[in-house]
C-alpha cells in the first residue's frame, strides 16, 4: 500500500529543508496543519533551543543597557561597551529573531498581520533605533537613549513563551505512520503448487491466494476460500466480538485472525483497500480549516495596526508641532511600548498551568485550539465500543432454571464445561467463576458441538452449554439488549441461564448527565449492529447511530459541522480515527488504537468517560484564563500606546519611558499570578 501519498501537512518542501519545525512533530495536531495563519509560530524553529542558545547574549546585553535610559543596580558599562551590545544584538537579531521573521513573513501572506507581526515590528525598531543611537553618539558626542535592554527583554521573553507553550501541548505521533503498522510488511502467498512465497504486501495483486497463520493480522481485504477461524475486527470497525467467519466470508486488511488458518483471495489492494479509505479520509479531515478564534492572534492584530496608525499620527503630529527628532523618539517610544510582553506570556502560562491540571486527571491536551472549541461545543459524538463501554465479553446475568441447582453450581458446571476453550465467551465464564471464588466442575469429557457451543459429561449426565437458537426453544428470561444468552442443559433440561455482553463503564451515565447539563447533546455512533446500540442507547437515554462505518461517522461529523455545530467526537478505533480528525475538537480514549490517539486532540489516559467531565470544565476555565490574561496583557498597551505617543501632552501627561518600562513589568507579573491561580473542582 503506497503511504506516502498522504504525508502532506501544510508544510511546503523548503520549510521541511531549513528544518524550521524540528521540534515538532508534521501531525502535532489537525487544526494546526494547513492553515499556519492561526499558530504559525508552533511550527518555526526548535524554540528551546534557540533560547537557551540566545539567553547568555540576552543577559549580557541587559547587564550592560540601561533600561528605557534608567540605569538598574545590576546595570554597568565600561568604554565601548555600547559597541559590543551592538555587535550581540546583531547576532541575537539575525539568530533568535530568525523564527518570528518567518512568522510574520507567512502572516502577511495571509492578509492577517497578528503575534508575529507585532513580535518583528518591536525588535525591529528597538533594533534599528538603538543602531542608529550607538552611531550618533560616536558621530555627534549627543548621547541619545538606546532600547537594547527593551529589544533584549522582549526576544528572549517570546522565545520563553513559545517554548512553554510547545512543551505544554508536547509532540504529537503521526496517524498516518501508525495506520500503515496495523499492515502486515509481508504476505504468505499460494503458489499454483501449494508452495509459499513470502512477499511484501506492497507487491500483492488482486486475486492472490494468500495464507494467514493464526495471530496474524490480515495483509489484504479479501474473501476466505479456506479454513474457518475468529477474526478481531474491533480496533477497525468498532465491533466488540470477534467475528467467526468462514469459506464466502469477508475480511479486512489489518484485522487480526484467531485460531484457525486461513487461506483468502485478495480482493483490494492500494487504493481500494479498507485502511487505505480510512487513511485518505484522515487526510481530508486534515485539510480542514481550523474554527478555533485564537483570542491572542486576534488581539495581537489590533495591537499591530493600532501601533502603527498612532505611531504614524505621533510622527506627523510631533514632526508639525515640534522637530524630526522629537518625532521620532515619540514614533519610537510608541513602538516600544507597543511591544506585547506581557502577552507573549499571557497564553503559554495559562496552557502551561491547564496541561499540568490536565495531566493529574488522566487528560492529555495536545492542542490548545481544542480547549477554546470545546467551550463552544454543542454536540458530543461518542463510539461505543471501548469508549463508553469496556468493549470486553463480561457475563451479565447468571440464573438457575430449577430447585435442584445453586446459582453457584450452575456457574461451576459453566466454567467446566468451558475449560481450555481459548473462545471469549469460553474465557468471560470462568473469570466469572474465579471471581465469585468457585472451583469448575470436573468432566469426564468435552466435545464442540459447531455452530451451537460445546458438550460434556459428569457425574454420569450429559451437559450441554449452548445458545439459545441451538436450544430450539423459548427460555422466559430477562435478557439485557445486545447481549449474547447461552443455556446450560443437563440431560436435555435447562438449568441454568448466562448473558454476556459488553457492559457499560461505571463513569458512562455521570458522563451524559454532565453533557445534558452542561447543554451538549450526546450521541452515540458505533460500528456495532442495530440490537447492540439500541440497548446501550436506550439504559443511557441518548440518540444514537449504528453500523456505522468510518465513513459514516465522517460523514456525521461533517454534516454537524456544515449545520454551524461545534463537534467534539469521542473514540478509540481505526474507525474513529477519521472522524476523530475532523471533528473541532477529537478526545481519543487511551487504550485504544494509536491511529485514533495520533487524530486526536485530547487524549483520556485513563480510559475513563468521566474524565471527559473534567476536560468540559477544564476547557471553560482555561478559556476564561485566557480571555482574563489577554486583557491584563494588552490592556496596558490600548492605554500606554496613545499615551506614549503624545495625545495628552497638551494637558501636560505624558509617558515617560521609564514608567512605560514599570507598567510593561507590572502587566507581565499579573498575567503569571493569574495563570497560576487556575484551578479545577475535586
Amino acid at each position: 500500500m503506497d503511504h506516502s501519498r498522504h504525508i502532506g501537512h501544510g508544510y511546503d518542501e523548503a520549510q521541511v529543508k531549513e528544518g524550521i519545525h524540528d521540534n515538532s512533530s508534521p501531525s502535532q495536531n489537525h487544526h494546526h496543519q494547513n492553515h499556519s495563519e492561526h499558530d504559525h509560530h508552533q511550527h518555526h524553529g526548535n524554540f528551546k533551543e534557540i533560547f537557551l542558545k540566545s539567553l547568555p547574549l540576552g543577559i549580557i546585553i541587559l547587564l550592560l543597557s540601561p533600561m528605557m535610559g534608567v540605569n538598574l543596580p545590576f546595570q554597568f558599562t565600561f568604554l565601548y561597551s555600547d559597541i559590543v551590545v551592538a555587535i550581540l544584538a546583531t547576532i541575537l537579531l539575525v539568530y533568535g529573531g530568525k523564527p518570528f521573521y518567518q512568522g510574520a513573513i507567512a502572516e502577511f501572506k495571509q492578509k492577517a498581520p497578528g503575534m508575529m507581526a507585532l513580535i518583528s515590528l518591536g525588535i525591529s525598531v528597538s533594533y534599528l533605533y538603538s543602531i542608529y543611537a550607538v552611531l550618533a553618539r560616536y558621530a555627534t558626542g549627543e548621547h541619545i537613549m538606546d532600547f537594547f535592554f527593551e529589544f533584549a527583554s522582549l526576544l528572549l521573553i517570546m522565545l520563553l513563551g513559545h517554548w512553554i507553550e510547545m512543551k505544554a501541548v508536547g509532540e504529537a505521533g503521526d496517524a498516518q505512520k501508525s495506520l500503515a503498522e496495523l499492515m502486515p510488511k509481508d504476505a504468505h502467498v499460494v503458489l499454483g503448487d501449494d508452495s509459499i512465497e513470502t512477499r511484501p504486501v506492497t507487491e500483492l495483486k488482486v486475486g492472490d491466494l494468500v495464507r494467514v497463520q493464526a495471530g496474524e493480522n490480515v495483509p489484504a481485504d479479501g474473501i476466505i476460500k479456506r479454513g474457518v477461524s475468529r477474526i478481531n475486527e474491533a480496533l477497525l470497525t468498532g465491533e466488540s466480538k470477534p467475528v467467526e467467519k468462514g469459506i464466502g466470508d469477508k475480511v479486512i486488511g489489518g484485522s487480526t485472525n484467531g485460531a484457525g488458518i486461513l487461506y483468502l483471495e485478495v480482493q483490494e489492494t492500494g487504493d481500494q483497500s479498507f485502511l487505505s479509505q480510512v487513511q485518505t479520509l484522515i487526510a481530508q479531515a486534515q485539510n480542514q480549516p481550523s474554527r478555533a478564534e485564537n483570542l491572542a492572534q486576534k488581539v495581537a492584530g489590533w495591537l499591530f495596526y493600532i501601533a502603527i496608525a498612532a505611531a504614524i499620527i505621533a510622527f506627523g503630529v510631533w514632526l508639525y508641532l515640534a522637530d524630526i527628532q522629537t518625532a521620532i523618539l515619540f514614533t519610537v517610544t510608541t513602538l516600544v511600548i507597543a511591544c506585547p510582553h506581557a502577552l507573549g506570556l499571557a497564553i503559554p502560562l495559562v496552557i502551561a498551568r491547564s496541561t499540568s491540571l490536565g495531566a493529574s486527571r488522566g487528560l492529555l491536551v495536545k492542542d490548545r485550539e481544542a480547549l477554546e472549541l470545546a467551550n463552544k461545543a454543542n454536540v458530543m459524538i461518542l463510539d461505543k465500543t471501548g469508549t463508553l463501554t469496556t468493549g470486553e465479553f463480561k457475563v451479565l446475568n447468571m440464573e438457575t432454571r430449577d430447585d435442584q441447582h445453586t446459582e453457584a453450581e450452575i456457574a461451576a458446571l459453566m466454567a467446566g464445561i468451558e475449560g481450555g476453550s481459548s473462545h471469549p465467551i469460553a474465557q468471560s465464564i470462568i473469570h466469572y467463576a474465579e471471581k465469585q471464588g468457585i472451583q469448575p466442575a470436573r468432566f469426564d469429557s468435552i466435545d464442540v458441538v459447531p455452530g451451537a457451543g460445546v458438550e460434556g459429561n459428569a457425574n454420569g449426565r450429559k451437559y450441554e452449554l449452548i445458545s439459545q437458537k441451538a436450544f430450539g426453544k423459548d427460555v422466559a428470561v430477562d435478557v439485557p439488549k445486545g447481549a449474547t444468552l447461552s443455556i446450560l442443559v443437563e440431560d436435555g433440561k435447562p438449568i441454568g441461564t448466562v448473558a454476556l455482553g459488553d457492559e457499560l463503564k461505571e463513569t458512562s451515565k455521570t458522563l451524559i448527565q454532565a453533557l445534558k447539563q452542561s447543554d451538549i447533546q450526546p450521541i452515540m455512533a458505533t460500528g456495532d449492529n442495530e440490537t447492540a446500540a439500541q440497548g446501550v442507547a436506550e439504559e443511557l437515554g441518548i440518540e444514537y447511530r449504528a453500523n456505522q462505518s468510518p465513513q459514516d461517522k465522517y460523514d456525521l461529523v461533517e454534516s454537524l459541522k456544515n449545520k454551524g455545530q461545534t463537534v467534539i467526537m469521542v473514540g478509540d478505533g481505526v474507525n474513529d480515527a477519521p472522524s476523530l480528525a475532523i471533528a473541532d475538537v477529537g478526545v481519543a480514549v487511551g487504550a485504544g488504537t494509536q491511529v485514533a490517539i495520533d487524530s486526536a486532540d485530547v487524549i483520556l489516559t485513563q480510559s475513563d468517560p468521566g474524565d471527559i467531565k473534567s476536560f468540559i470544565e477544564l476547557a471553560s476555565k482555561t478559556t476564561s484564563k485566557m480571555k482574563q490574561n489577554l486583557v491584563w496583557g494588552a490592556g496596558y498597551n490600548f492605554i500606554a500606546i496613545p499615551i506614549a505617543a503624545g495625545v495628552l501632552a497638551s494637558i501636560g501627561i505624558t509617558l515617560a519611558p521609564a514608567a512605560g518600562a514599570v507598567l510593561m513589568s507590572v502587566s507581565t507579573v499579573i498575567v503569571a499570578i493569574n495563570a497560576m491561580a487556575l484551578k479545577l473542582n475535586n
